[in-house]
């Protein structure tokens, strides 16, 4: 079996991928360009490796473009593999999923490592596959679901892999005795299931994996590169076309047949038909009789809003953000003065001793505490500049005044 060579893959990596200062990303993204822990590119940059140092092509163009004319060439010397490592292929169409096959048929290999499989890909190959956890896909209940793996090859029939985290209960529930092998399983209820099977199509193979998780960087770096190496083995010493999952194809732009069209069901079935013309009559009739000129609606006429608040903090903003707080004390001074002037009908030209004895009697405010508020306006009324502190205790100081 081969074993797979992290002499340029350190510790170091792994401590970067899982003890970076940066978050990090949990997300099963399969990228073949992504370091984080489940992205695909330990085993995409160690897959020539694993196949005795064969090519290995990442796919620039979809896979239907690639194959396009590969498929009608009756004379191919050279075999290839095919490789897919993702959450699952579903934008690929009938068409596109046929010339995959077809490639498959005449003595090419594919593997393909999905959650999920397409009803044709199902339908055609004579397989279906449950997945008990098809519908967790937050990050902390993925965390919990941890996995037993076994591989049914001779020379490590006994040896379980261990996966902690991220491992869905999904295996092969049928398939056809006669063209299937499997190759693995996984521990499921105590019971041991397909998880990884090979299906003989034309002169060619299809290798299916359930766990595509298991080839990601954290389980390669965690000391699970074993169990990949081993699956890869299965795969023959051929070039190999590694698919990124290339969703646009400048040749096949068909939508996938496998979602036909709302008014195709209504067509199939007479009844269906019928209720669909009848209720698009009545839809159109409808239409007419209320068609007819109707009294217009008379318009709502707000009233005009108050914005006198809105104006003030606008302003007040306004002396915040360019820190002029001394124009600010000023002007509280002067609401202060003219509140003094109109409330208690004083003059404001002299803030002696007898105006403070008298404000505090009127106000029925405390001596000290009007002496205090007079001293500090007159000493910031003479200073130039003022502080933020400053134009806080005042404002404080003739909030209180007043409120008493």
């Amino acid at each position: 079996m081969r074993i797979l060579r992290f002499i340029k893959y350190t510790p170091l990596l792994l401590i970067g991928l899982l003890l970076s200062c940066n978050k990090t990303d949990w997300n099963e993204n399969y990228k073949e360009k992504q370091k984080s822990p489940f992205g695909n590119y330990v085993i995409y940059n160690e897959a020539a490796n694993l196949l005795d140092g064969q090519k290995v092509e990442l796919l620039e163009k979809h896979i239907y473009d690639h194959l396009l004319f590969y498929i009608y060439d009756d004379v191919v010397d050279e075999k290839k593999n095919y490789v897919i490592i993702k959450s699952s292929n579903y934008k690929r169409t009938n068409q596109g999923k046929k010339q995959l096959l077809d490639f498959v048929y005449k003595g090419n290999t594919a593997f393909l490592a999905l959650n999920s499989f397409s009803d044709s890909l199902q339908i055609k190959l004579g397989f279906t596959n449950n997945n008990l956890d098809k519908k967790v896909r937050n990050i902390h209940r993925l965390k919990e679901l941890k996995g037993t793996f076994y591989l049914k090859n001779d020379a490590f029939q006994k040896t379980k892999f261990t996966f902690d985290r991220n491992i869905r209960r999904n295996y092969f529930l049928q398939y056809n005795d006669t063209i299937t092998t499997v190759l693995g399983t996984i521990e499921v209820g105590g019971e041991q299931v397909p998880n990884f099977i090979k299906i003989a199509h034309g002169k060619g193979s299809v290798l299916l994996h359930t766990q595509p998780i298991a080839f990601t960087n954290y389980n390669l770096l965690n000391g699970n590169e074993a169990y990949a190496a081993n699956v890869f083995s299965y795969i023959p010493n051929n070039p190999t076309l590694w698919d990124p999952l290339i969703r646009s194809s400048k040749y096949d732009d068909r939508l996938d047949e496998e979602q036909p069209s709302i008014f195709s069901f209504f067509l199939a079935h007479q009844t269906l038909t019928w209720f669909l013309l009848v209720s698009l009559a009545g839809v159109i009739l409808f239409m007419v009789f209320n068609a007819r000129r109707k009294q217009r609606p008379i318009p709502v006429i707000e009233p005009l809003k108050n914005s006198t608040v809105e104006f003030t903090q606008t302003i007040a903003n306004l002396y915040l953000k360019e820190q002029d707080h001394k124009n600010l004390v000023d002007k509280k001074i002067a609401y202060f003065l003219e509140k003094v002037r109109s409330k208690y009908l004083l003059n404001t030209t002299n803030l002696n001793k007898d105006f403070i004895d008298k404000l505090a009697a009127k106000s029925g405010n405390d001596i000290n505490r009007t002496k205090y508020l007079i001293n500090t306006i007159i000493l910031l009324n003479k200073k130039t500049e003022c502080t933020e502190e400053e134009l806080l205790v005042l404002h404080k100081m003739i909030k209180n005044f007043f409120n008493t």
